[in-house]
């Protein structure tokens, strides 16, 4: 697999072809929703051995774009995005490139923190604005003083960097979660991510900074549509937190999907997203209910 070019950009309504090959086996799991990607790009093929010209087929369209700069927190959706080996990019607004920790490391989410949901993030002037119930707004910016404490953090049961963003980030999470101390860190460019190897050792060659598994996570309409029908409370795509959304497909079809190209982005499967309690996460009231929609996913 390969990084893909950050020249590169997605937009809203573009078509989503696939390049036709011999079908493969789906992958099987327990309450999988959304397609785990990688991009390739141009780099990536230069080096490849020169392959047979391959037919595309047109397969959906793309109607959401996603970045959601705080690991659990709420996404900030965009028109267009840059594509880059290590997620979507909009100017310096990255995927999860920023998580909440505890004092010694280890990461602080949903499945701990469910209202950690309930942090919305806006992006103006290289600069993240912070706004939550029943406290006052954090303006953050993108650009850190080299001078902050670089922190080891865990993720995972695996080591990773982060710049820590400061006390007065530091003190907001504090106040807003009123469990224990927390902090911020931020991911930055020049440190090295964690290798997928170490996360899924049958996938090799590409890194994450903070998000789960994969660079980018993929959803379509119909197939939240489909889950809906089944359930009482309705899910939304925020319970799923995709980065790509497409529409235009059957339900479940991107299962099929191996090879995809969104523009001139082309992408590589590498696994259906196995789900977890984070599903469960009510995204409007940050109340986690452990239930729904994983019991429902797991009947299909």
């Amino acid at each position: 697999m390969g990084a893909a070019s950050s020249s590169v950009v997605a937009r809203l309504g573009l078509p989503v072809p696939r390049f036709l090959a011999q079908p493969r086996p789906a992958w099987l799991g327990v309450a999988a929703l959304g397609l785990a990607a990688v991009a390739l790009g141009t780099v990536a093929w230069r080096h490849a051995r020169p392959r047979r010209r391959r037919r595309l087929q047109q397969v959906g369209t793309v109607a959401q774009l996603w970045i959601y700069p705080v690991k659990s927190c709420k996404g900030v959706q965009v028109n267009a995005a840059e594509c880059t080996a290590m997620g979507l990019r909009s100017g310096h607004l990255r995927d999860r490139f920023w998580l909440v920790i505890k004092e010694d490391g280890h990461m602080v989410t949903a499945r701990q923190e469910p209202r950690l949901v309930l942090v919305s993030i806006t992006y103006e002037n290289d600069c993240l604005t912070f706004s939550a119930p029943d406290v006052g707004q954090l303006i953050l910016p993108t650009k850190l003083p080299s001078s902050n404490r670089l922190r080891d953090c865990r993720l995972f049961g695996l080591d990773i960097k982060g710049r820590d963003c400061g006390d007065e980030a530091a003190q907001w999470f504090t106040n807003y979660l009123k469990t224990e101390v927390y902090r911020l860190v931020q991911f930055e460019a020049s440190m090295k991510g964690r290798a997928s190897e170490k996360i899924f050792p049958f996938v090799q060659n590409y890194q994450v900074a903070y998000p789960d598994c994969s660079p980018i996570l993929m959803l379509s309409e119909a197939s939240l549509a489909d889950l809906n029908t089944r359930m009482e409370k309705k899910a939304k795509v925020e319970n799923f937190r995709p980065n790509i959304v497409v529409t235009g497909c059957h339900a479940f079809e991107e299962d099929t999907w191996d090879e995809l190209l969104i523009g001139d982005v082309e992408m590589k499967k590498i696994l259906a997203c196995p789900r977890c309690i984070m599903t469960t996460v009510d995204p409007d009231t940050g109340v986690i209910d452990r239930k729904e929609p994983l019991e429902t996913l797991k009947s299909l």
